[in-house]
């Protein structure tokens, strides 16, 4: 019998603790959600916590917000299944906050009041800047939807022995329930409070993990590494790069391609960038970054035993036959070290992973509809206050229907790889006109709009004709095949491409900058100068 379906019998058998264990995280994070929203007064406490968290605190929810399934769940798997080259997604992960860290944190905090609108609006055309940032934060965040509802079908059923696709289908449907109502009740400040628990919890779930699995092997990490690249089948190889990203000229595209994407992507990532506004001040916002940093390293680094320990202790075959993208490792690991018990409480962390990380980047989406779509555009300016949080709390309801009907056709794709098209498109539309905005005083309204639609578009469509779409056995549409882009990851060509049409829209405008605007801004982001 199959480690698989020995996990799948196991948490029959248990599954009353299993479910006592979800039961208990998903009412007590209602709770604070209920007590958070009974804060919520206005906008500034609905989007942005009413600015009343600490360094530690902010950099705490950060990790719980960058800490997703991806990470525990897709990781862990891609090392399983690729040795070497699966670990690249964790350095990738973690190389990115040196970026967020060094250009972004500090100024956006300064200059921005609640969104990423805001700060590309502030010596811009305001509607135009403003639809095109709405629509670029509301894509990102439904790409990085994807993942999560994607890891949260498939940690559910493997749980509770569920093995037919409508009850697959259920469980990503109550996933995004949970998720409205932790947004529309709670806020930022609900969902703050919410990843910050979980950012506690997952650390410990993966630090006791990787102590069995270092157990296991008396703490000899050249052992660990032997016995995984024994049980892979592949010798060595399976220690050095190439076993994935080596293989054709092709795959060692699609490896720099990765890598730009990571490496980029999180400065532009809407649901972190909004995270730096819940700070009072931009040195709160710096130190915050810095908490997230040490945080996530620790994490990424128990993400490379996790990964290891599962290529090591598992069958490669089980882990497929659960999931052919290997999104089910970590938790089979789990059942191979601590039985039942340890699968229900790293199966509970990773929902409770799951459910923290949609709340974040569907607050990030209906913020900036409601913010910048909504009061900016539509009403222009017009609308109340409590006229802007009704919007965003009906267009969380909207956003978190659309993610749920995605999330059902992306149940086999591998999570990590669909949070890397996410980098990619946050890295093409975003990054560049973030950058710009902040650093370039020529840059005007025109290359604002050619950048973000440019690196949106051509990002998203090299997407849809990819492999991650059709034409494999991991697509997401396995028996159509329609790809002519080969890469799996399009930020090769998309993020070059976003920072080229912001720079030629600019040099080709009409519009003379703002040069007065832009000395302010400059003077804003570098002191905080009349920051909100």
């Amino acid at each position: 019998m199959s480690i698989h379906q020995l996990a799948v019998d196991s948490a029959s058998d248990n599954r009353p603790l299993i479910i006592t264990l979800f039961s208990i995280f998903v009412l007590a994070t209602l709770g604070i959600t209920v007590w958070a929203g009974r804060q919520t007064k206005d906008a500034t406490d609905f989007y942005a916590g009413g600015r009343s968290f600490s360094g530690f605190q902010n950099g705490l929810a950060i990790s719980g917000d960058y800490m997703s399934a991806a990470s525990f769940l897709g990781i862990a798997g891609a090392i399983a299944l690729a040795g070497y080259d699966g670990f690249l997604y964790s350095i990738g992960f973690l190389v990115a906050w040196l970026v967020a860290l060094l250009l972004v944190a500090e100024p956006l905090r300064n200059t921005g009041r609640y969104t990423m609108g805001d700060v590309l609006a502030y010596r811009m055309r305001q509607r135009p800047v403003r639809t095109a940032a709405g629509v670029s934060t509301i894509v990102v965040s439904i790409f990085y939807l994807l993942a999560q509802m994607a890891g949260a079908g498939l940690l559910v059923s493997l749980l509770l022995g569920i093995t037919n696709e409508a009850g697959k289908i259920l469980i990503v449907v109550l996933v995004g329930v949970v998720m409205i109502l932790y947004v529309s009740i709670g806020g930022m400040k609900g969902t703050t409070w919410v990843q910050m628990v979980k950012a506690v919890m997952l650390i410990a779930g993966a630090l006791l993990m990787t102590f069995l699995v270092l157990l296991k092997f008396d703490f000899n990490v050249s052992e660990l590494l032997g016995e995984a690249a024994k049980n892979s089948k592949m010798g060595h190889a399976f220690l050095e790069p190439g076993l994935k990203y080596g293989v054709s000229g092709t795959t060692k595209l699609d490896f720099i391609s990765l890598g730009i994407a990571l490496v980029l992507g999180t400065a532009g990532l809407p649901h972190i960038l909004i995270r730096f506004y819940t700070v009072p001040t931009a040195k709160a916002a710096r130190t915050s970054v810095n908490w997230a940093i040490g945080i996530i390293g620790a994490f990424y680094l128990m993400t490379i035993a996790l990964g290891f320990g599962a290529a090591a202790l598992l069958d490669k075959t089980d882990i497929k036959n659960s999931n052919k993208a290997g999104n089910t490792a970590a938790p089979l690991l789990a059942e191979e070290l601590g039985g039942p018990v340890l699968l229900a409480v790293i199966s509970a962390v990773a929902f409770a992973t799951i459910l923290a990380v949609v709340a974040g980047l569907t607050l990030a989406s209906s913020s900036s509809f409601a913010h910048d779509l909504y009061a900016n555009v539509i009403r222009k300016g017009q609308a109340t206050q409590k006229e802007e949080v009704r919007a965003a709390r009906w267009a969380t309801v909207g956003i978190g229907a659309v993610a749920v009907v995605l999330g059902v056709f992306a149940r086999d794709l591998n999570v990590a790889g669909l949070v890397a098209l996410a980098f990619a498109v946050a890295a093409s539309a975003n990054l560049p006109t973030i950058l710009y905005s902040l650093f370039w005083k020529r840059f005007t309204t025109q290359g604002a709009l050619w950048s973000i639609y440019g690196g949106l578009v051509s990002s998203v469509v090299l997407v849809l004709f990819s492999p991650v779409v059709s034409g494999k056995d991991t697509s997401m549409f396995k028996n159509a095949d329609f790809y002519w882009f080969p890469l799996e990851n399009p930020g090769l060509i998309s993020i070059p491409l976003g920072f080229l049409l912001g720079w030629v829209g600019s040099l080709l405008s009409k519009e003379e900058p703002d040069k007065a605007k832009y000395a302010e801004l400059e003077v804003r982001s570098l002191t905080g100068y009349g920051a909100h």
